[in-house]
């Protein structure tokens, strides 16, 4: 019973992060198609969907963060000391190449990740799960 217990939840969870996450999505292609359509430069939409993203939350500690498929994080909740680099060789502390794992996702359709990660304002890491699109 426990076991179905935490299962429903982790499933309520990953509705809640999807349907946050294509939320997000939707937001960015909106801002894509208005540079599209002569509304704005891209330098102007690429900012545009860097502040909204880096300040978007949802849930008690849920953000959003974006990667190009080079592995250069845009957005990671206002991280100066990450936003700009590459993450592309940054493993979690188990060892992994976290954000390789989720570009080869992301290219291959998307879906769920779990991986680790220090939560916002911590240093140690925890499990996390996320939505992965390629926008």
């Amino acid at each position: 019973m426990i076991g179905e217990t935490a299962k429903q939840e982790i499933s309520s969870q990953d509705l809640l992060v999807k349907s946050e996450a294509e939320t997000a999505v939707s937001m960015l292609r909106a801002i894509h198609d208005k540079q599209v359509r002569g509304e704005m430069t891209a330098d102007q939409a690429k900012k545009l969907g860097a502040d909204l993203l880096r300040e978007l939350r949802y849930g008690t500690d849920g953000y959003f963060w974006a990667d190009t498929t080079e592995g250069v994080n845009v957005v990671l909740y206002g991280r100066k000391d990450v936003e700009g680099r590459s993450r592309l060789e940054d493993k979690d502390s188990n060892g992994t190449f976290y954000i390789k794992g989720m570009i080869v996702k992301a290219k291959a359709g998307g879906g769920y990740a779990d991986y680790l990660f220090p939560k916002m304002g911590r240093e140690r890491w925890s499990p996390e799960f996320g939505q992965l699109y390629k926008v």
